[in-house]
């Protein structure tokens, strides 16, 4: 939706990925993120940690199955999406009143581990996507015969193929 905050938040997983189907046949995970900034105290020469905020977060349909295939409790990830703000009530009969990001992407942060991306086969519903099935974006790096193309350019524009030394 236009004019929503999109925030990004970088931090640790507190369990893996909780996988549910809703009633009406979406997936959907649920997790928590641990993020702990870190400030240096010039005076004692050390570094600190602040109040750690945990941050509940939920990614819905194919990304969902793909996160909790490939998360797991510890990892470092960054986690970008949109603050919502959800009223439940308890078995008590409280009204309470939670925040929650919901994540548009997810991903291992790379600054600590390394990681493997593997592309699972084609289902015709692009990841994340909110609507119906589309049709499958342009490969912007392969040519039908199956030959590389150039790059793309800043803009979306191929890059033109360099018949020189690049130097």
């Amino acid at each position: 939706m236009a004019g929503e905050t999109v925030i990004t938040v970088v931090g640790n997983l507190t369990d893996d990925p909780e996988l549910r189907l809703t009633p009406s046949g979406d997936t959907v995970a649920h997790f928590t993120v641990a993020s702990t900034p870190r400030t240096f105290d010039r005076q004692s020469n050390e570094w600190r940690d602040a109040e750690t905020l945990f941050l509940r977060c939920s990614v819905w349909r194919q990304e969902a199955e793909h996160a909790a295939a490939s998360l797991t409790r510890g990892t470092r990830v960054i986690v970008q999406g949109r603050l919502r703000q959800r009223t439940y009530e308890t078995r008590e009969g409280e009204r309470r009143t939670v925040i929650e990001l919901e994540a548009d992407e997810i991903g291992p942060s790379l600054r600590f581990a390394d990681a493997m991306v593997t592309k699972p086969p084609h289902t015709g519903v692009p990841a994340g996507s909110r609507g119906g099935p589309r049709p499958p974006a342009e490969d912007l790096f392969t040519r039908p015969d199956g030959g590389e193309q150039p790059v793309p350019a800043e803009g979306g524009r191929r890059a033109p193929r360099e018949e020189t030394d690049p130097f």
